[in-house]
């Protein structure tokens, strides 16, 4: 009976009493109130400034002036200049080939001979019209006498400036046996040898002008109203209009620039991709490196200058056309701005802001008007 009732009584007893030990001597926990931590954002102090706005291309050096090296006279080509091969430099003037001109001597000789001959008779001709004129006029001869006297000295005089045609002919064809360059610059190709047959009107050989070279640039036509270009109504701009461009390339495992201006415009626009191809120019006497044609080169032709414009990373846009501002009391603003242009990793906004705000640039998930941050600068690039 003592086992049964009296043993658990007193083991729970004893259990009752620790635990109500354990709630007396436990810590009270006094409720506390934690402050929300504010999500950190970098921000910019934007202020305007003066912008000049750029317009990007490519394209490959032409030369500005293509010619044919074309034989006026034929005959077989005895000589020809070392410099008539493919890449050769010559100077204006210079001689690049010689044709046998033995067949032309011997017609200039022929020619000249002519020419002596028709000047005597001519001299014949003066001296017998003015002997008949002197007797007609004693009227010792009758008039007729002195009408085929005059007839036979225009016939003379004709003779006379026929022959020195003749001569003039024959001297120049002289000359033109031996081909010079036209202008100074360099061999694109030739195929001409020592003893092959010249023929008159086929060319031998075409060269290029170096000392002026030409970038065509493509230029989507949206992108023209970044360029201070007058309209496309005659394809060449005015001196005081044309822009300048810079061109760089990498030629020898070296980068390399080059300054010229855009001197027109092409009078057609592509129908399918809508560009306009601008046409660069370069003047070698300009350069310390000559511009090599066949180059490919990038372009950066310099554009409009416009004031009070503020320069953000595409990033801290929002919606296309929204911006976040942080307010004198740190707290998010949305903002429309009007962009003037995105370029490269920036855009630039032309109006919406005013200068000394404070642009979030930190790109929130959840961002909502009025949200409370702590705002950081970035650090200027």
């Amino acid at each position: 009976m003592i086992r049964t009732f009296v043993v658990p009584s007193i083991i729970v007893l004893i259990f009752l009493g620790l635990a109500a030990t354990l709630m007396a001597t436990a810590p009270v926990l006094e409720p506390s109130s934690e402050t929300p931590k504010l999500p950190t954002v970098r921000v910019s102090v934007v202020q305007p400034s003066s912008v000049e706005l750029k317009v990007h291309s490519q394209g490959s050096v032409v030369p500005s002036t293509i010619s044919q090296l074309i034989p006026e006279v034929s005959g077989r080509v005895t000589w020809t200049s070392p410099s008539l091969v493919a890449g050769g430099f010559f100077e204006k003037g210079q001689e690049l080939a010689k044709i046998d001109e033995m067949d032309y001597r011997n017609s200039l000789d022929k020619a000249k001979a002519l020419l002596k001959r028709a000047t005597a008779e001519r001299e014949h001709a003066e001296y017998e019209y003015t002997r008949l004129r002197s007797l007609a006029e004693r009227k010792l001869i009758s008039k007729s006498a002195l009408e085929n006297g005059l007839r036979a000295y225009r016939v003379a005089q004709a003779a006379l400036e026929d022959a020195r045609a003749g001569f003039e002919q024959a001297e120049e064809n002289m000359k033109r046996t031996t081909l010079r360059a036209p202008f100074t610059g360099l061999v694109r190709s030739e195929n001409v040898d020592i003893g092959q047959f010249a023929s008159r009107g086929q060319p031998i050989a075409t060269l290029y002008a170096n000392d002026i070279v030409e970038v065509r640039l493509p230029i989507a036509d949206r992108q023209l109203a970044y360029l201070n270009l007058p309209p496309l109504r005659n394809g060449n701009f005015p001196v005081s209009l044309q822009p300048t461009v810079k061109l760089t390339a990498e030629y020898g495992g070296n980068a390399l620039d080059w300054y010229g201006t855009v001197v027109r415009a092409e009078a057609e626009i592509d129908t399918a991709s809508r560009m306009i191809q601008l046409v660069a120019r370069v003047l070698s006497k300009d350069t310390d490196t000559e511009l090599s044609v066949g180059l490919f080169v990038e372009a950066e032709i310099s554009g409009l200058a416009v004031n009070d414009i503020i320069t953000l990373p595409r990033s801290a846009i929002r919606n296309s056309n929204s911006v976040l501002v942080v307010d004198e009391n740190d707290r998010l603003r949305f903002r429309k701005v009007t962009t003037l242009r995105h370029y490269k990793d920036s855009v630039l906004i032309s109006a919406g802001l005013e200068g000394g705000e404070r642009v979030c640039l930190s790109n929130i998930q959840t961002a909502v008007e009025g949200m409370q941050v702590n705002p950081i600068f970035a650090e200027r690039s």
